[in-house]
């Protein structure tokens, strides 16, 4: 069942329509949290990372690659309880998942957390996570895809940095870990990530921007409209990418954030990589560009699309919540500060 059908399925279930209408058990922070920003320490060989599970099973063979690659990097790996579980498309019951991700704050042994891989299950955690604990305890939590909605509610309610790079089942070939490394491992005040050679920049609307990086997938921020996780992004600087969404799907979700958390009142947009999104040959469709043309273009924030983020072999990694600058003009995307302590 892919992502789609899965919210479908689920949408009519009683169980979703009690997490929609729980509201957090912490309230909620300033829209602006850049000077209460919390910043997780640096990652360095011998660290302790745990790993979790939050959203969609892993096979055993992926998990031992998980496993295989933290280690192979230096750190040591101490699995959550029910990573390796099944439920479903889920890869635990919610209170199983949730435990294991509050647990990963709480541990005092483990320095970072990182998610196994994505796919269907975070946002029915969102009401009942500690986000106090995660603020009193803040670690860099690093992932993509459905781990998009972690990354958006930690940082609204907890302040904390979240970073949206690969999963721990992703290829970790020299790109991706050279740019996680960049933003986790050697941090500077300023950077300017290399685009891989597999992505063409381009520059879709002139001009330059400024503000807190917010975004993720695509689907994962339209499925949070309407609920107490929604995104503003006024000011900010938005990224957005997705899989296997045809384009009305991607017109129907840009038009949702364009009506629910202003992306037109957005300070910039980098648009990552939408695989799988273009229309069959035979649809009465727009084409993907045409669609983006449409949804993006004509609101006229400085744009720059191409960027290596996303279901993607190569990978940037995008720190949530710290200040960023595009110069669409100039095809470039800065990290203003560095984005752990």
């Amino acid at each position: 069942m892919n992502r789609r059908k899965a919210l479908w399925w689920l949408s009519g279930s009683a169980s979703m329509l009690v997490a929609c209408h729980t509201q957090p058990k912490v309230m909620a922070q300033s829209p602006e949290l850049a000077q209460r920003l919390i910043k997780p320490n640096r990652l360095k060989k011998g660290d302790t990372i745990g790993l979790i599970a939050p959203g969609s099973a892993l096979s055993t063979a992926k998990l031992h690659k998980c496993i295989n690659q933290l280690e192979n990097y230096g750190f040591k790996v101490k699995k959550g309880k029910y990573v390796g579980d099944e439920y479903g498309y889920l890869a635990s019951e919610d209170k199983n998942r949730l435990d294991d991700l509050n647990a990963m704050y709480r541990d005092d042994e483990v320095d970072a957390i990182w998610c196994a891989r994505g796919g269907y299950g975070c946002t029915r955690l969102l009401p009942n996570i500690d986000y106090d604990l995660i603020r009193h305890n803040p670690k860099a939590l690093i992932g993509y895809s459905d781990i998009t909605a972690l990354h958006q509610a930690i940082y609204q309610y907890a302040g904390v940095v979240g970073y949206h790079g690969p999963v721990a089942s992703s290829d970790f070939n020299d790109y991706t870990v050279e740019q996680w490394e960049e933003i986790l491992v050697n941090p500077v005040d300023q950077l300017s990530p290399q685009n891989h050679e597999d992505h063409e920049l381009k520059t879709l609307v002139k001009g330059m921007g400024a503000g807190v990086v917010m975004g993720g997938n695509l689907t994962l921020l339209a499925s949070m409209c309407g609920t107490p996780y929604q995104c503003d992004f006024t000011d900010k600087v938005v990224f957005l990418e997705d899989i296997g969404e045809k384009p009305y799907r991607i017109d129907r979700m840009l038009t949702q954030l364009r009506q629910s958390c202003h992306l037109d009142q957005a300070s910039a947009i980098v648009l990552g990589i939408f695989y799988d999104c273009e229309a069959d040959p035979d649809d009465k469709s727009l084409s993907l560009e045409e669609c983006l043309a449409d949804r993006i273009v004509a609101l006229g924030v400085p744009t720059l699309s191409g960027v290596s983020i996303g279901h993607i072999d190569h990978q940037l990694t995008v720190p949530v919540g710290i200040r960023a600058e595009v110069d669409a003009d100039a095809q470039s995307f800065t990290f203003l500060e560095a984005a752990v302590s």
